[in-house]
């Protein structure tokens, strides 16, 4: 078909689509016949991006899509808003009246939309903001009646700015500023002088205010100086006690005091509401004192908000208190201004101080939370005030956490949200169709999900399915919000599944290809939510099938931020984990650069990523090939470094740094070169520790080491028997007693004694008598290990009878289980039958017990071990050590267990 008659064949299909209907009929739709008020109210669903994109596609939704009521709202929060961008909206935006922003420098750059016609600005993460960028704002748009620029620090805005505003938006109805140095007198004055309708004043946590020109402001109705500093209260309320239309006053968070409280509620003849959250001086009097003023409000952290506030705005009313706000809404907004604007202005409040007083969590705040705190922010989540919504929602996130360094939320105060219907509530918000609200309503589920039951109530409303579709977005702050949501709920063994069927396993390792760069929040989340869900084995398979192993090595190998390669390492960790049972171990092995990788983040400065990427290294060496291959990039010189470090690291660390040894340990080649590079000191170390796991991977380490007389002397002369010795007898974990044991045998089973001996004629005789005395020493340790598994009665049973019965009595008791986890070769199995040999019947008591660990059926290992045994012509050997007249009675008995282990798997692969 030629270029020109498939372009023909698009023009005369254009707008329609061929859906199969019930029956199977094609059936064509034609998108462009919908009403041009139907696409008009699609398009106001969309988010800007998706709106861009449709109005693209003709010339007709092109026109719709620039429709003034689609652009009357913006919501830019979401986008780095610069010069060239604003230019590129500035067709569309001639009919703005609101804004909502984030960064100086977007504030800097709506000049350039030339919304003349611009009512209202809200704009957030401005600390860089200065007074140019204010004073050219306001002089560009001189229709100004709301202003909101907050919470963080504006501490290059200065009172000339504040001046130039008021004197170029005279129709300003709304001030909102946070964290101003100073306002002076002459700043304020301008807003009474040139603003004739100014009616709320808004100065959160700023440091020096003009009192006394406040009161000039003869037009105000409601003013905030929640958390500001430096009040001069005398001043502040025989001034604003004046003020003719003052209805509400916060002055929350600030260091009021109960006598300036009770003279504003007494002398204000105005003054319907006084707002004094966490203001300690009002507090500790209205323990004791309380203030009564009729026919005003009072609220503190003492007061029953909810309840206050209904039966003084609504005294006639049956209505539950927990819904007032709900009940004003339906019923109240639209017959009353003035009450309409008192309640829209306390919840804006309420927002505020709530949030503020979650960030900074003051002392004593517990019963307030869990009485009416919870209902309250859950209340404000329900507001039409999308401010409001969101600050709310953010509170909930901030107030359950007590402890952000390691994730801990308060129990109680997640299950008061709960019990009180939040996450359904915000589950509803995630769904909306405002990013800014998904986000914070997601961040919010995240938090709470940390605690067990809140996570399973999140699951039954169907939050999965939710925050597996919000982390699809393209929108970076919701995606991100929502990979931490899915990273606490897959903490839960039973949310794993219903996550990978949700789609989330391939949602998140889209979002690491999405976000590559410049985006730590959103790839540590994502990477750490893989991790938990790898360490299900069928969700481990899902995380290799969608990509997660490339996307995982990907981020090892290029990410610079600590917490992403953390996760990453954790996650690549747990996939290599399954190694009997899929093959992800080998997947990840054989990933470009995985293992090199890998090694190089050993060397991290971050003890979390050492300790990430030892684990995985440790899993990955379980593999053969994967064993070689870490050896070949390094990995034997990096793992000596790093256990030779971390001797004062943390027990997780040590432990990981010992366990990936101990695996590369397994083979000749790299045994005798970690040997050779120094290990065997870094070992001994680690092995003297107190704690069990640190202590048995070492032991472990030391045993594989051992095998080799090299390495058996390094042990021998770094005073290592005295180590290994204190392990046998004293450690709680059986398993380091256990490969104490075998080490020691290893190491005086006669094959180290010719390299020993070597040495100078002078030094000789002192080594000799240093050598036999650690003999002495670690065969007499190694008896009493073996004797702390002698039973007298069941062995003198054994020995009397020949039933299986008795055997199986005695096999039971002396079973170490995790020894069933362990693997040997062919030669350390043939060291275990020609130690069966030996002149001591220490040690062939040992290699008995050795050998009945290893071939004990049941045993994830006891059918290889039990061929090599068949193939090494064991059976001879052990039917003379159990017949032996000098042996003890635990060698002859362990030998009878053995063979009867042979017989049965030999049974089992006959059958």
């Amino acid at each position: 078909m030629s270029r020109r008659v498939r372009r023909r064949c698009a023009a005369a299909d254009k707008g329609k689509r061929t859906v199969a209907s019930i029956s199977a009929t094609p059936v064509v739709v034609d998108w462009t016949s919908l009403p041009d008020d139907t696409v008009v109210q699609l398009f106001s669903y969309l988010n800007y991006r998706d709106r861009a994109s449709l109005s693209s596609t003709c010339r007709t939704w092109r026109a719709l899509g620039s429709s003034p009521c689609l652009w009357a709202f913006l919501d830019l929060r979401s986008y780095r808003v610069c010069t060239s961008t604003a230019m590129a909206l500035s067709t569309r935006c001639g009919d703005l009246q609101s804004l909502r922003l984030r960064g100086a420098d977007s504030v800097f750059a709506i000049s350039s939309l030339r919304a003349r016609g611009l009512c209202e600005i809200s704009a957030d993460g401005c600390r860089g903001l200065t007074d140019a960028t204010l004073a050219v704002l306001a002089a560009r748009h001189e229709s100004l009646q709301s202003i909101q620029i907050g919470p963080e620090q504006l501490d290059r805005v200065s009172s000339d700015a504040l001046r130039h505003v008021a004197v170029c938006c005279a129709q300003l109805r709304r001030v909102r500023l946070s964290g101003l140095r100073e306002i002076d007198g002459e700043a304020i004055s301008s807003f009474a002088r040139h603003c004739p309708d100014l009616e709320e004043v808004t100065f959160l946590d700023c440091g020096n205010i003009d009192e006394g020109a406040l009161g000039k402001i003869s037009s105000l109705r409601f003013l905030s100086i929640a958390g500001s500093r430096n009040v001069k209260w005398a001043t502040a309320s025989l001034s604003w006690s004046k003020l003719p239309k003052l209805l509400g006053l916060d002055v929350s968070r600030t260091d009021i005091s109960h006598i300036a409280v009770s003279r504003l509620l007494s002398q204000s003849k105005s003054l319907k509401l006084l707002c004094a959250l966490n203001c300690p001086s009002v507090e500790e009097q209205e323990m004791h004192n309380p203030i009564f003023s009729k026919g005003k409000l009072l609220l503190t952290i003492f007061t029953d908000i909810l309840k206050k506030v209904s039966s003084f705005l609504f005294p006639h009313s049956l209505t539950d208190s927990k819904v007032v706000f709900d009940q004003w809404r339906c019923n109240v907004k639209r017959k009353d201004r003035c009450l309409a604007d008192m309640m829209t202005w306390i919840e804006w409040i309420l927002s505020q101080s709530l949030l503020k007083i979650a960030e900074t969590n003051p002392h004593a705040m517990d019963e307030f939370w869990l009485k009416q705190g919870a209902s309250l922010l859950l209340s404000l989540v329900r507001s039409v005030q999308e401010d409001v919504q969101e600050k709310a929602a953010t509170a909930l996130a901030t107030f359950v956490v007590i402890d952000d360094e390691n994730a801990n939320v308060d129990p109680a105060r997640s299950e008061a949200v709960m019990k009180d219907g939040g996450i359904p509530l915000l589950l509803q918000l995630a769904r909306c169709c405002r990013e800014s609200a998904q986000s914070e309503a997601a961040k919010a589920i995240a938090n709470l999900s940390v605690n067990a039951k809140v996570a399973k109530a999140v699951a039954d409303e169907g939050g999965i399915a939710i925050l597996t579709n919000l982390a699809k977005s393209t929108n970076r702050l919701v995606a991100e919000e929502a990979a931490g949501g899915l990273w606490n709920l897959s903490v839960g063994e039973e949310h794993k599944a219903a996550i990978a069927m949700a789609g989330g396993v391939k949602a998140l390792v889209d979002l690491i290809f999405r976000w590559r760069e410049g985006n730590d929040g959103v790839l540590e989340r994502a990477a750490g939510a893989l991790a938990n869900l790898a360490a299900d084995d069928k969700c481990s398979l899902e995380v290799a099938r969608s990509g997660g192993v490339h996307a995982l090595v990907m981020l090892a190998r290029s990410c610079k931020a600590e917490g992403v390669l953390e996760q990453a390492a954790r996650a690549l960790a747990n996939l290599a984990a399954h190694g009997d049972n899929n093959g992800n171990n080998t997947a990840v092995g054989q990933e470009a650069g995985a293992l090199e990788a890998l090694v190089q983040l050993t060397c991290s400065q971050n003890e979390g990523v050492r300790q990430e990427a030892a684990g995985a290294l440790w899993n990955l060496s379980f593999d053969d090939r994967n064993r070689e291959a870490i050896a070949a990039a390094g990995g034997v010189e990096a793992l000596v470094a790093l256990a030779r470090d971390c001797t004062n690291a943390s027990e997780g660390l040590q432990e990981r740094a010992a366990g990936a040894l101990w695996g590369l340990s397994v083979s000749e080649a790299n045994s005798i070169a970690i040997g050779r590079e120094g290990g065997v000191g870094p070992l001994l170390a680690l092995a003297r520790s107190e704690v069990e796991d640190v202590h048995e991977t070492a032991a472990g380490a030391l045993w594989n080491l051992a095998f080799y007389s090299g390495n058996a002397l390094h042990i021998v002369e770094e005073g290592g028997v005295p180590v290994l010795v204190n392990l046998c007898s004293s450690s709680g974990s059986k398993m380091a007693r256990f490969m104490s044991a075998l080490a020691l045998g290893y190491m005086f089973d006669g094959r180290m004694d010719e390299v020993a001996i070597m040495g100078t004629s002078g030094e000789g005789s002192s080594k000799g008598a240093c050598f036999e005395g650690a003999r002495r020493m670690a065969l007499k340790h190694i008896e009493a290990f073996v004797g702390t598994f002698s039973h007298p009665n069941l062995f003198s049973l054994a020995a009397a009878s020949s039933a299986p019965a008795a055997l199986s009595h005695v096999a039971e008791a002396v079973f170490i289980q995790e020894a069933g986890h362990l693997r040997c070769s062919g030669a350390e199995i043939g060291r275990f039958v020609s130690m069966l040999r030996n002149p001591s019947s220490i040690l062939r008591a040992c290699a008995a017990f050795a050998l009945l660990q290893f071939t004990i059926p049941g045993g994830r290992h006891a059918a290889h071990h039990a061929a090599l045994l068949q193939k090494a012509g064991a059976a001879r050997v052990l039917r003379g050590a159990a017949a032996s007249a000098t042996a003890p009675i635990e060698a002859k008995i362990f030998a009878k267990i053995v063979l009867r282990n042979l017989e049965h798997h030999q049974s089992e692969s006959s059958a």
